[in-house]
């Protein structure tokens, strides 16, 4: 991650607040908040005051996104954003937070299975009165 001092002239290329939101489908508004809510580390900025994200910048918001799409709450994420800045004596914590929410994920997973199984049958169900019933009338044949 960049730190919130203006970029190098050498670096690589940056990208500014509206392609990253163009590119991740968050709001300007979502991407100042993550930085405020130290889900990502203050993001670098041209001499202008100008934020300007790294291909870093970037992948590590993807990677929020899918915490956030996996239904893991922003304060787990803050805390694994927390750690992941403490460095590597922080992996087994970052592991253990990880492993915890794909096993809710997992969880969540079989029971939409469960319920896609009993919205098929009510499907199945619905299919078959229609087919017993005849043609301009609401009596079964």
């Amino acid at each position: 991650m960049t730190s919130g001092q203006p970029l190098p002239q050498d670096r690589e290329p940056s990208l500014t607040i509206a392609q990253v939101a163009e590119r991740t489908g968050l709001s300007h508004d979502t991407l100042r908040y993550y930085e405020k809510a130290g889900l990502i580390e203050r993001v670098g900025r041209t001499t202008g005051n100008q934020r300007r994200y790294q291909a870093a910048d970037l992948a590590w918001l993807e990677f929020l996104l899918r915490l956030r799409e996996t239904g893991m709450p922003i304060s787990d994420m803050q805390r694994f954003a927390r750690l992941r800045a403490q460095g590597d004596a922080t992996v087994a914590d970052r592991l253990a937070l990880l492993r915890e929410h794909r096993a809710e994920v997992a969880d969540r997973i079989r029971a939409l299975r469960r319920n896609a199984v009993a919205l098929d049958d009510k499907i199945d169900h619905y299919v078959r009165l229609l087919d017993e019933t005849r043609p301009g009338t609401d009596e079964p044949t």
